[in-house]
């Protein structure tokens, strides 16, 4: 079966783009996209401080880790862009802060002196313990939570960090403890439920993965069981019951057929997903009913250029011909009038295979006679279709085959055989 491009697949059954669940990846960018921004905010604040405080300090080291933090910060802005080396960049933040908090008694040009204004560290403190949080485990990131605020706030009692009362100093610490503190278990908290996310999520792959392979396995048997009546089992009872020479060429042609569609039907899996046209596969039904030697006329409406799923398009071809089969076998001679007519409207294939032969009673039908129900109601059914059957003794029959099915249903529920009053 030739292979064409999806564009005529309905658009209600195309399929939509995947909505993307809170999950780790999704949480690192928008921590990472945070610490940039907190970040650019505390350091432009910091700027006019490091400048002031610049002639105070030794000049090579304050401009080693002042290029540090803030080329680290940097670093952290472009990693939340590419999202590529986040915790590396987060962690030389936390780690130059914490070594430039403890050289800075060193890195003051006199430490005797007590400077007049708060170290410029100390605004970028929260950015710190946040990038911490982002790089480290939680057990590392929580004692750098508490060890960096009071180192500052030992060094706000030196002389070189301001002189400040031990009060001051305290409560600089505390504020710095809390704040931080609430950052980290922010990031803990929804790290935690990305997990749980991730884990559900992985579960549920996997359960579908299963389900998915038990529903492939039943599809597979509903073709084989629909493949051995269409084609086996029917040529079988048809050479069985072939005497004159017309039957036995018959017999001989729907055998051939058989081995075309056991051929055809290997070819296609339950989810393939190539497509087919409308018009090749009404070529396929033409050339079946030719080979068969039935005078069925064949209607076409609306098809040009319409295609449909590969699996869609087998199904419907399966159903029409084993109805048209069912015709010639059952509901009289020459003397009755077949036809089979394809329409696509309003983004649904319509097919329609009558006859105005002798009909029959569904109620009647065994239960083990597959031609109906497995062959054309449960494969259509499967495909996402559905079939309806009118018919009455003494009236003919019309099969209506649709895809895809009108409203939404579960499937491989079988479509009710319907028995015309008319």
């Amino acid at each position: 079966m030739a292979a064409d491009e999806p564009s005529g697949v309905p658009s209600s059954l195309r399929p939509r783009p995947a909505r993307n669940p809170i999950s780790g990846p999704l949480l690192d960018k928008i921590f990472a996209r945070a610490l940039s921004g907190l970040g650019i905010v505390f350091g432009l604040e910091a700027v006019p401080f490091v400048i002031a405080q610049q002639s105070h300090m030794q000049e090579a080291w304050g401009w080693i880790i002042s290029l540090a933090i803030f080329g680290g910060i940097a670093a952290v802005g472009v990693a939340s862009l590419i999202m590529r080396g986040l915790e590396t960049a987060a962690a030389f933040v936390a780690i130059s802060f914490l070594v430039a908090l403890i050289t800075w008694p060193l890195a003051v040009q006199d430490p005797t002196a007590v400077q007049p204004q708060v170290p410029w560290l100390w605004y970028l403190v929260t950015v710190a313990t946040s990038a911490a949080a982002i790089a480290f485990s939680l057990w590392v990131a929580t004692g750098y939570l508490f060890l960096a605020p009071i180192i500052y706030g030992l060094i706000r009692l030196t002389p070189s960090g301001g002189g400040a009362d031990p009060l001051r100093a305290g409560l600089d610490a505390a504020y710095s403890i809390i704040l931080g503190g609430a950052v980290l278990i922010l990031i803990t908290l929804l790290r935690q439920a990305s997990h749980a996310v991730d884990s559900a999520q992985s579960m549920a792959v996997a359960r579908y993965s299963g389900a998915i392979r038990e529903h492939a396995t039943e599809l597979e048997r509903v073709q084989v069981d629909a493949i051995v009546h269409d084609s086996v089992l029917t040529t079988f009872i048809s050479a069985a019951r072939a005497f004159s020479p017309d039957e036995q060429a018959l017999a001989t042609t729907m055998a051939r057929n058989a081995m075309s569609h056991l051929t055809s039907a290997a070819s296609v899996t339950p989810f393939d997903e190539s497509s087919t046209s409308l018009q090749s596969m009404r070529e396929r039904i033409r050339v079946f009913i030719q080979n068969l030697g039935a005078d069925v006329e064949i209607r076409a409406k609306g098809l040009d250029d319409h295609t449909i799923p590969a699996a869609a398009a087998e199904a419907l071809y399966s159903a029409a011909v084993q109805a048209v089969v069912n015709s010639v076998q059952h509901a009289g001679g020459e003397e009755i009038s077949r036809w089979v007519s394809m329409n696509w409207e309003r983004e649904q294939v319509r097919v329609e295979v009558g006859d105005t032969g002798s009909g029959f009673n569904p109620a009647a039908v065994p239960g083990e006679r597959l031609g109906v129900r497995v062959s054309i109601t449960e494969r259509l059914a499967n495909a996402g279709g559905e079939a309806a059957i009118h018919t009455k003794t003494g009236s003919g029959t019309v099969i209506h085959l649709t895809w895809p099915r009108s409203e939404p249903r579960p499937a491989a529920v079988p479509t009710e055989l319907q028995e015309d009053a008319s």
